[in-house]
């Protein structure tokens, strides 16, 4: 059992657990199989990799334009699960690019479990489970399940220009714009977590409309979470959180960062959560 998790979901059970997790319906046991890998195919005439073609005269990096081509071809169809996407050398050299932006591009891809790379190998489409995120509570939810009331207070609703890890982590263009939000969970009136999220202006704009619960305001506009990833790791508090949690500089607490994705696979949320440990267990069920 792993102490102390906070955000949007309290009691979850996933698929998987380590420094990642990925929340989805905990019935994915009831997934396709894994198809049998294919081997490497050659790019000599292969048409999916003509069609990745980039332009290096725009503004967006290399590497995020590469990056968009082949999760949408990969949503297309164009590469099934379980075959292997071209090997690095022959794809830098069809497409003119470094090895250093190719593996930006397919850390990109990783992260949002389209692919996973395999030692010795290659780089192979991963089956894909499209469950809801339907059976996780809230976290409004799961305090009241415990017998605490609830609470937010914000401390930042705001829309601004998007930073490098925003970027990388939502797809952005170097020029798009976020909504940042930044509040502090509460369980009759003791702060548990502060939370930090980042969205797309196109799924938030304007961040004021947002009331306690950010999932509810995103299933009301119709682009709610139905997966998420959560990446966890144990932290000394910083100095600059140490007065909104009421703990000292230096005292353990849990970061979890989480990136939400949409229907269409995007991701549109990506929150840094840092936890108060005196609140929540958190639950893996691990299947085989």
């Amino acid at each position: 059992m792993l102490r102390a998790f906070g955000g949007e979901y309290g009691l979850v059970h996933a698929g998987q657990i380590g420094t990642i997790l990925d929340l989805t319906n905990p019935r994915r046991s009831g997934g396709q199989a894994m198809a049998k890998p294919r081997t490497n195919a050659r790019t000599d005439d292969d048409p999916r990799v003509e069609a990745l073609a980039l332009d290096v005269s725009a503004p967006t990096p290399l590497y995020l334009q590469l990056a968009t081509k082949l999760t949408d071809a990969i949503r297309g169809g164009q590469w099934k699960a379980g075959e292997a996407l071209p090997a690095e050398r022959q794809l830098c050299e069809r497409l003119q690019i470094s090895r250093v932006t190719l593996r930006q591009a397919v850390d990109v891809l990783v992260e949002q479990c389209l692919v996973s790379r395999r030692q010795g190998a290659g780089t192979f489409v991963t089956t894909q489970i499209q469950h809801q995120l339907s059976g996780l509570a809230s976290f409004s939810e799961t305090l009241r399940i415990k017998g605490y009331e609830p609470g937010t207070r914000w401390l930042e609703r705001r829309l601004r220009p998007a930073h490098g890890e925003e970027i990388l982590r939502l797809g952005l263009s170097p020029d798009a714009a976020v909504a940042s939000l930044t509040r502090l969970r509460s369980a009759d009136d003791r702060v548990m977590a502060y939370e930090h999220a980042v969205l797309p202006q196109r799924i938030v704009a304007d961040p004021q409309h947002i009331g306690d619960s950010l999932y509810s305001y995103l299933d009301a506009q119709g682009t709610p979470v139905v997966r998420a990833l959560q990446y966890f790791r144990a932290i000394n508090l910083p100095a600059r959180l140490a007065e909104h949690l009421r703990m000292k500089t230096g005292e353990a607490i849990l970061h979890v960062v989480r990136v939400g994705y949409a229907r269409d696979g995007s991701a549109i949320e990506l929150t840094d959560t840092y936890c108060h440990n005196d609140f929540y267990d958190f639950v893996a069920e691990l299947r085989r």
